[in-house]
């Protein structure tokens, strides 16, 4: 059964950073079948897509995090980050890690870290 589990998320003031980690395991398809992603969802509102990232390194960015977030990846590691800099208290929200098995299209979630940008 293929699990993500996500850590790094906490409590960190506006002009802040923190690093999320998220590592795949279970699957029997290599870490590199899948594209890994961030979304991020916050009380009322739908689940938005933070970045993304293909196995290619071919990544794609929300408008509003272009410039402060780098999405990156270890295929040793089976594992993908999410580098937020220059974080603002509209970045706060729950974060899910995604992942798609390309040979399907069949999505796989994280149970979400909470990230709370305040001073």
């Amino acid at each position: 059964q293929v699990q993500l589990v996500e850590s790094g998320g906490g409590l960190v003031q506006p002009g802040g950073s923190l690093r999320l980690s998220c590592t795949i395991s279970g699957s029997i398809f290599r870490f590199w079948f899948y594209v890994m992603g961030w979304y991020r969802q916050v009380p009322g509102k739908q689940r938005e897509l933070v970045a993304t990232m293909t196995k290619g390194n071919s990544t794609d960015y929300a408008d509003s995090v272009k410039g402060r977030f780098t999405i990156s990846r270890d295929n040793a590691k089976n594992t993908v980050y999410l580098q937020m800099n220059s974080l603002k208290s509209e970045d706060t929200a729950v974060y899910y890690c995604n992942a798609i098995l390309i040979a399907s299209g069949l999505h796989y979630w994280g149970q979400g870290t909470q990230v709370t940008v305040s001073s």
